[in-house]
């Protein structure tokens, strides 16, 4: 039986040539890399360690002017063993590339730090494998959340600033022995800041399982002595329906509801076709009336509960960190892309 038969282009292409993963990590092959390396190259490998993973369009969104560019970029990155990548299988279509930190890229991450590559809480084999993790939509999901406030806060007329984002893993290290959350943000606008962390619902737990996180909040806020809102973003409205009647009633039972502020949105509400992002009025706190009178924005959730103190403007987070790792934890890097640095020559 005769099939359609290979493309062309297909036949022709070949894969780019790497050093090999020993020569990748030599000191004289880092100390190359210095002078080829611009500020946002460092920086996005600084990201990579922290979130694990990121797509091709999540990073040109954060990052540079078009995904063209970013192509251009990550290829030479990928090359110089800088980063890796993969290609998930979808049912349907062609799934982007999803980079990851490579050998080279994380000795310069410890090597800017002062840290010996082999006292980084970093592998290879680790790193990479995240493509067969049954985890990777949750995270690409979860970074997508915060690459969109990112790209929002590099837009031409943004509502505010993204000014500090840790990752499930950061989140894990500091509050795992009471809570999980799969991420922290910090949002600035005008005046005023609020920070949050972040439940990203695929909707596969029942209504209660996802309500029963919520002692584990207030058990945090009693310990450390400050309230974080949590943040829950969902598929669609019906899934949020549902869990916002099981929240409501997770919070009924608690000593003092207000050490747990929460509101939730979700990816199929639609303002307008220029609002799509998080920080929009999109979000919906919920008290004792189960439903707000309208949506608000990121902003202005900061003041949806008039018991939180005002936060500082500063980027310093505010929630208590107690990491005990016997690794030196590194801090996580700023969200936003640093500014764009002159041409530098390939090799």
């Amino acid at each position: 039986m005769i099939t359609n038969p290979t493309p062309q282009r297909s036949l022709r292409a070949h894969r780019p040539k790497r050093l090999s993963q020993r020569a990748a990590i030599t000191g004289e092959y880092i100390a190359r890399l210095a002078t080829r390396l611009t500020d946002r190259d460092r920086w996005l490998a600084r990201m990579l360690y922290e979130h694990k993973v990121l797509t091709t369009h999540q990073i040109a969104e954060i990052a540079y002017p078009s995904v063209r560019a970013a192509n251009l970029r990550l290829l030479q990155l990928y090359k110089w063993r800088v980063l890796d990548r993969f290609q998930p299988f979808i049912a349907s279509g062609t799934a982007p590339m999803h980079y990851v930190l490579d050998v080279a890229g994380a000795a310069i991450v410890a090597r800017e730090d002062g840290l010996d590559p082999r006292d980084l809480d970093y592998r290879h084999e680790r790193a990479i494998g995240i493509a067969h993790s049954l985890r990777l939509a949750h995270t690409v999901g979860t970074n997508a959340f915060f690459t969109a406030l990112t790209a929002h806060s590099r837009s031409s007329n943004p509502s505010g600033q993204l000014t500090a984002w840790w990752s499930e893993a950061r989140c894990e290290r500091n509050f795992g022995d009471i809570v999980r959350p799969d991420g922290y943000g910090r949002w600035r606008a005008d005046q005023s800041a609020f920070e949050w962390f972040l439940e990203f619902d695929f909707g596969t737990e029942r209504p209660d399982r996802v309500a029963a996180k919520l002692p584990g909040y207030a058990k945090l806020a009693a310990t450390t002595g400050i309230t974080t809102p949590i943040l829950l973003w969902m598929p669609t409205t019906r899934r949020e329906t549902r869990v916002r009647g099981a929240l409501g009633t997770a919070l009924s039972t608690l000593d003092d509801p207000t050490l747990v502020p929460v509101a939730t949105s979700s990816a199929d509400f639609v303002i307008n076709d220029h609002d799509v992002h998080p920080a929009a009025a999109r979000w919906q706190p919920l008290d004792g009336r189960q439903r707000a009178s309208r949506r608000l924005s990121l902003a202005e959730l900061g003041r949806a509960w008039p018991h939180l103190p005002p936060l500082p403007l500063s980027a310093s987070s505010s929630v208590t960190t107690g990491s005990s790792d016997s690794w030196k934890e590194l801090p996580p890097p700023s969200p936003c892309a640093p500014g764009p640095t002159p041409r530098r020559r390939t090799w």
